[in-house]
């Protein structure tokens, strides 16, 4: 019979093959949450890509928040702290998913919502994981908690201040922007058919 196991150096106890279960689980679905979760940062607000992108980290960030919770429990004095960031990840990321699903006014909520969750989720894998990566094991522990918050701040910041410089168009219509004038989150007129 199993009796413990060791992950990275931690004592995982009886459950070993169940908790590498989980985490297999986990793993893939947090790289799923990086990616897409990148993506839709980087694509046209508004477009197919962005809304398929966004879509997918949502489910990404439930997966990961769901596996984090179960992973937590097997060893919750250890892993109580990455059970109360995957919650704040979640939380963000489904404040951030229904904002934008029910049409609330403006994209503040969203932007700060997605943005949030994916510096939470970037957390809590540094803190985890950084004692145990090459060169990262030699950072303080602070640095871990510090750095995506440091680094993700700004860019929430400068997305959320951006969008609220684009002013509704006229009549209610598609927003434009008011530096350059383009309208945003609108996918670009297809050119007209010959008939």
């Amino acid at each position: 019979m199993l009796t413990a196991a060791r992950i990275f150096g931690d004592q995982v106890g009886p459950a070993a093959p169940a908790f590498l279960a989980f985490l297999a689980v986990h793993v893939l679905a947090g790289l799923t949450a990086v990616v897409t979760g990148a993506a839709a940062a980087l694509v046209r607000k508004g477009s197919p890509r962005h809304i398929r992108a966004g879509r997918w980290y949502y489910r990404a960030i439930t997966v990961v928040f769901a596996t984090a919770t179960v992973l937590a429990a097997m060893r919750w004095r250890q892993d109580y702290y990455l059970f109360i960031i995957g919650a704040v990840a979640f939380a963000a990321a489904t404040i951030g998913y229904q904002h934008r699903r029910r049409h609330r006014p403006g994209d503040t909520g969203h932007i700060a919502g997605m943005g949030v969750a994916y510096v939470a989720m970037l957390t809590a894998f540094y803190v985890d994981n950084g004692p145990h990566l090459p060169l990262w094991d030699r950072l303080p522990v602070l640095v871990f908690w510090l750095l995506p918050p440091a680094i993700g701040a700004p860019i929430i910041i400068r997305a959320v201040s951006r969008a609220r410089h684009a002013a509704p168009g006229p009549g209610g219509g598609p927003a434009v922007d008011a530096r350059t004038g383009t309208r945003t989150g609108t996918r670009p007129a297809s050119p007209a058919r010959p008939r």
